[in-house]
């Protein structure tokens, strides 16, 4: 223990020594950092003999997991099995069971044996390799994780190829507007949408706005009586900045397009659009879909992937009309048994969640399903074999791939099989 204090008052030393003349730099930060591991290096690593007694004896036992640069505290009855306790990080990782490899003193725990029989005590220090693309929603949570906003430069992923740094007006741009019905202004630079847009009243079909720094979608839009595809992708948009009042009333709506924004909600509001064809949420920070989402029992296809979805709704059933589904990178651990009753749904997306089983009328009563994607899952080839209905399943997806090979709709004559095999 000694020997640790001294290596302690030598770690203070070297840090004042850094920190001489300039305490903001990033050298010193880093030594002073090195201070406070070792510190807790002292706390964890040397318990002395009455702390472990005590962890004996107790219930429960406190560990520590080094993942990515994070040390993450665990407490855990000491009779849990490894697998256990890879069930409870999945939620503080995102890394899935499956893809977890827990290293205790240069030895690879093993699912079935508890932490007792591996030598796992109180106090213990474990390390947590990650295997690639085994995780849930967008990937495994790092140190100091933060969300980048979109930025508008040349280097990013959203790269305009014709940007223009103000609009030119012209003037029969309002009369061609009312003539063909569309308005496109994407790509524009825009932070409102234009009054002009407005003054289309009844006569706008299409409202393209995406890739701008629209921040308000007021109740004006309701003017836009007769529109029927509404995009503001890539905006920016939070849930402040809609009055969902206003573009609840376009009761003709049949395309609406929120992808790459910042939206946490979807209001109950939502429900009143009942001509809705096509709804399209990806890449936004929501946590869930709203009750009433199930009053729209016109909506063919819905895209929600790349979000925090941690449920989805039982009325989710009630969209008869469903073809196509992405959930794909949320953090779903099950799913409701009404999914079984989308008899349309021929696609289905549903990798790199959580999921550990499927309703058992999926395959039983979506008949027409042909396309189903559970990579990056608990649910592996072994598991969905086991699936009544499976067998159905199976002779329409290879169907449906032949067709796609002799129709040249697809080059590779590699079929994909849906899931991981281990």
């Amino acid at each position: 223990m000694r020997h640790l204090m001294n290596a302690n008052e030598k770690k203070v030393t070297e840090a004042k020594q850094v920190c001489e003349g300039d305490e903001t730099s990033d050298e010193c930060k880093v030594a002073w950092d090195e201070v406070e591991e070792l510190k807790n290096f002292q706390s964890i690593e040397e318990p002395n003999k009455m702390s472990k007694d005590d962890g004996e004896s107790s219930a429960d036992i406190n560990i520590t997991v080094k993942f990515s640069g994070r040390s993450i505290p665990i407490s855990i009855p000491k009779d849990s099995t490894i697998k256990q306790l890879k069930s409870h990080l999945q939620p503080l990782t995102n890394v899935l069971p499956r893809g977890q490899k827990l290293i205790f003193k240069g030895k690879l725990l093993v699912d079935a044996m508890t932490l007792k029989e591996s030598e796992v005590m109180n106090g213990a220090k474990l390390m947590l390799m990650a295997s690639q693309g085994l995780h849930q929603g967008g990937g495994p949570i790092l140190k100091e994780a933060q969300t980048r906003p979109i930025s508008r430069g040349k280097e990013t992923e959203y790269k305009r190829h014709d940007a223009r740094t103000e609009i030119v007006m012209e003037k029969d741009r309002l009369q061609r507007w009312k003539t063909t019905g569309v308005i496109a202004l994407a790509d524009c630079n825009l932070k409102a949408i234009p009054n002009e847009v407005w003054d289309c009243g009844s006569s706008a079909r299409v409202l393209d706005v995406n890739n701008n720094s629209i921040q308000d979608v007021p109740n004006k839009i309701s003017c836009l009586n007769s529109i029927q595809k509404l995009f503001l992708d890539g905006n920016g948009i939070s849930d402040e900045a809609i009055q969902w009042e206003g573009l609840a009333s376009l009761k003709y709506l049949t395309v609406l397009s929120f992808t790459r924004n910042q939206l946490m909600n979807l209001p109950s509001a939502l429900g009143s659009l009942t001509s809705l064809r096509q709804l399209h949420v990806a890449n936004n920070k929501l946590t869930n879909l709203p009750n009433e989402i199930g009053m729209l029992t016109r909506l063919e296809v819905l895209k929600a992937n790349n979000n925090r979805i941690t449920t989805v709704p039982a009325c989710i059933g009630e969209c008869s009309s469903l073809i196509e589904v992405d959930l794909s990178a949320n953090l779903l651990s099950e799913l409701p048994d009404t999914l079984g009753n989308l008899h349309n749904l021929k696609t289905l997306h549903l990798s790199n969640n959580g999921l550990q089983s499927l309703p058992c009328t999926l395959f039983k009563h979506c008949l027409q399903l042909a396309t189903l994607d559970l990579h990056n899952t608990e649910i592996t080839m072994d598991v969905l074999r086991q699936f009544e209905g499976w067998e159905e399943f199976d002779e329409r997806r290879r169907s449906k791939h032949q067709k796609q090979l002799d129709f040249r709709v697809v080059s590779s004559a590699q079929f994909d099989e849906g899931a991981d095999k281990n």
